[in-house]
């Protein structure tokens, strides 16, 4: 078991969450050092936060002096250096394969173009305002979730979860980006596997315990 994990974060980023989730399922004990996206400006650009992460972004996970950045990364990771723990990817390459690919279809393709920073050049650079802001976003989680959609209905390895009966790194990634998904109004009643699964999920405390609302930096409000 790990001497120390440390993970920066923010209650609302999804990035954040999916590796929240990850740290939960497998039984890994660690603390939370928030990074406060908005607050005056973002603490992620404070030159102190730019030695942890370059890229400003979050997440990111100490593991003793170990540092990984990227959230996909840092779950391998933990799968890879605590295996005695759940396991997060299957048995079988085709279906790591199609777990992994699953997983990338939300943090590389749906989650990078309705993210904080994207967000906030349209606004900066383009004057767009929020509703048009909020359109943008649910244009691409809807297009995401159309191939998703598909992709999880029509396959035989889904299961209670997005492979089989046991939740993954696909699932990690699967319900924060429906938690945005019902930020940004999207009509989810269209995408009934993604719903089912969600659901799911959510019975699990380890995605309970992962929620933004249940975060130490969430608002009293969240």
């Amino acid at each position: 078991m790990p001497t120390e994990l440390t993970l920066y974060s923010y209650w609302r980023s999804s990035a954040a969450y999916r590796v929240r989730i990850a740290l939960n399922l497998k039984g890994l004990e660690y603390s939370i050092r928030p990074v406060h996206l908005t607050r005056d400006g973002g603490e992620q650009h404070t030159a102190g936060y730019r030695e942890v992460n370059p890229q400003q972004l979050i997440p990111v996970l100490t593991d003793g002096d170990r540092m990984i950045r990227q959230s996909l990364a840092i779950i391998e990771y933990l799968d890879e250096a605590y295996p005695d723990t759940r396991p997060l990817l299957p048995v079988a390459a085709r279906d790591r394969a199609r777990v992994r690919a699953l997983a990338q279809m939300v943090a590389c393709d749906i989650h990078p173009l309705g993210n904080l920073r994207v967000l906030q050049y349209l606004e900066r650079g383009f004057k767009a305002s929020e509703k048009q802001r909020q359109a943008w976003s649910r244009h691409w989680i809807a297009t995401g979730f159309d191939a998703l959609e598909a992709m999880l209905a029509g396959n035989h390895n889904t299961g209670v979860f997005c492979e089989g009966d046991t939740p993954s790194i696909a699932d990690c990634c699967l319900v924060p980006q429906v938690y945005n998904a019902r930020r940004f109004e999207v009509p989810m009643q269209d995408y009934p596997t993604i719903a089912r699964i969600d659901a799911a999920c959510r019975e699990l405390e380890a995605f309970k315990a992962a929620a933004p609302e249940a975060q130490p930096d969430a608002p009293a409000t969240a």
